[in-house]
This record gives C-alpha cells, structure tokens and sequence, in this order.
C-alpha cells in the first residue's frame, strides 16, 4: 500500500526531514546548503562548497526526500574530493556514470534497505503530525513497483525502461533517423510499448526533464551505468562491513561513506575509465550480475513470488 506515504504534508517539515536525514548520512552542510527548486541538483564551486536542492508536494512527502538523498550523494562525493589549492584536474569528479553510482548508491542501497527504515521511520514519526506507520509499512511503500510518467518518480524496477525509452530516442536523433518534430510522437508510442502507459501531454512526456534542452544529450545512459556500479559497488561494501544492516538501523553511516571514499571519491580522474577504477578497486570491472542479482532478490521477497 501507498498510504504511508500520502496525505497532507508541510512542506516546511519535509524541508526538514529531508536536512535531518541527508546530513545523518554525510552531507556536510558547513561545506555546503540545501534548497527547493523545481527540478532536484547539485552544484559544486569545489569541495567547500557543494549545494544541493530538491522539490517538494504537499501531498507526498517520499519524492521529495528520495530527490534529495540522491542528490545528497552526488554532493557527498564533490565533498570528498582529495582538495587541492591548484585546482587540479585529477581532483574533480570523474565520469557522469561514476557521479551517478554515488547519488545511486546512497538512494537506493542505503535509502530503499529495510534497516534505514527501522532508523528512519521514528523520525518520520516525529517530523508529521499523527504518523503511526511502522517500518515495515514505510519500507512497502517505499519500494512499491507502479508504472509512472515521470521519470525522477519511477520506482527502481522500471527506471531502466525510462532510460531505455530516452537513449533509443536520442541515439535516432543523432543518426539523422528520426526529425526533431516527431520526438513527441515516438516518445508517446515508446512509453505505450515499454509501459503501456497514455502520455496526455509533452510537459508529462518529452518535455520533463532538462537534459535534452540543456544540449546534455547522451546523458540518460549514465543513470543506468550508474546504477549498475552502485549495485556492484554495495556488494562489495557488504563484503568489507559485514556489519552493515546493523550500522544502517542504527543510522551509523560514517564506516560507509568512509568505505565510498576510499574507494570511489579520493581518485578523482586517476583513472582512464570507469571499468579500470572498478577493476583496481574491487578486483572486477562494470559487471551488471549484481544488479540484476539486487532487482530479483529483492523484489522477489518483496512481491513474495
């Protein structure tokens, strides 16, 4: 059931749900702020100074919380940077795929598990006024499997088909296949086919995200790669903090945001690719096994198939 995460929200008190949690988990607001914006982002000066915003309804009080948590981690990694007076090129995030496995990492691995719903869900509780949910409650709702419109809403099993739908888009644009002024046609027959779902207009369909205006084009990928590598990211991290449920449920995050440094944030662009970082680091380069692996254990408990 959705209910937990419905109803009537202040949209003061899930600015400060959201500070509360995103700053248990690393964000260093010293180094840094959040704000409200239409669209969730991070901007970064340098390593002391990394902003974030996210978006807020009054009527649900989860998009706007997992927006900035994801968020969050794309910020906890700018602030982890090794800093450097030159500003050396070697000290600045690497690929797009890489910032995406952080903000991804954190999100979901940490933000979707049932132990952070065990910590978090108290505080919920004291953040609005009359929520009685339990963690387990919290946790179904959180990871319930609906076809969505918006892609920043999609839960993490269809996500990859927004992306898929965005890339198949892009790539026939460029090749010269398909006329700008068909977009929205072949979108709408896309999102009929992948998730059987009507589009009602371009503000709901090709015109949602900022990418594409922004002339941010091969981008989308990058969500899906990132995704793949915050998966294989976390299997290892489970192997190096075998504790790591228990350090979650009691909101002790520092040994995982340590253990991300270590391995993803203090290299910079040392690195040629995103597979010779995971290769030096984890012993294996981009491998999609733990992805998959994390989708079908995980739901498959979830949905009790």
């Amino acid at each position: 059931s959705m209910s937990p995460l419905k109803g009537q929200f202040d949209i003061t008190k899930q600015k400060q749900l959201s500070q509360t949690l995103v700053k248990a988990i690393g964000f260093n607001e010293e180094n840094g702020r959040i704000d409200v914006s239409v669209h969730p982002f991070t901007s970064s000066m340098s390593s002391s100074d990394v902003r974030i915003t996210s978006r807020f309804r009054e009527d649900e009080w989860y998009q706007g919380l997992a927006g900035t948590i994801h968020e969050g981690g794309h910020a906890i990694y700018e602030q982890n940077l090794v800093s450097s007076s030159g500003a050396l090129s070697i000290n600045s995030p690497f690929t797009m795929g890489t910032h995406e496995s952080q903000s991804l990492f954190w999100e979901r691995h940490i933000g979707l598990h049932k132990s952070f719903w065990k910590w978090a869900t108290p505080i919920v509780q004291n953040t609005f006024d009359d929520y009685n949910y339990t963690p387990e409650e919290v946790y179904a709702a959180v990871n319930s499997v609906s076809k969505s419109l918006i892609r920043v809403e999609a839960d993490e099993l269809t996500y990859p088909l927004h992306v898929i739908l965005r890339y198949n888009i892009e790539k026939d644009v460029i090749a010269g296949k398909l006329p700008v002024e068909d977009i929205s046609k072949r979108w709408n027959e896309e999102m009929q086919d992948l998730l059987n779902i009507d589009v009602p207009s371009d503000d709901l369909g090709c015109l949602q995200d900022v990418h594409w205006s922004a002339l941010a084009f091969g981008y989308f990928p990058t969500y899906l790669i990132g995704a793949i590598a915050a998966a294989q990211l976390f299997h290892y991290c489970e192997k190096d903090i075998p504790d790591i449920e228990e350090k979650i449920e009691a909101g002790r995050f520092i040994e995982i945001k340590e253990w991300l440094t270590l391995k993803v944030h203090r290299h910079g662009r040392r690195y040629q690719s995103l597979d010779e970082l995971l290769q030096d680091q984890l012993g294996e380069p981009l491998n999609p096994k733990y992805f998959i692996d994390y989708l079908t254990k995980k739901y498959t408990d979830l949905y009790k198939l």
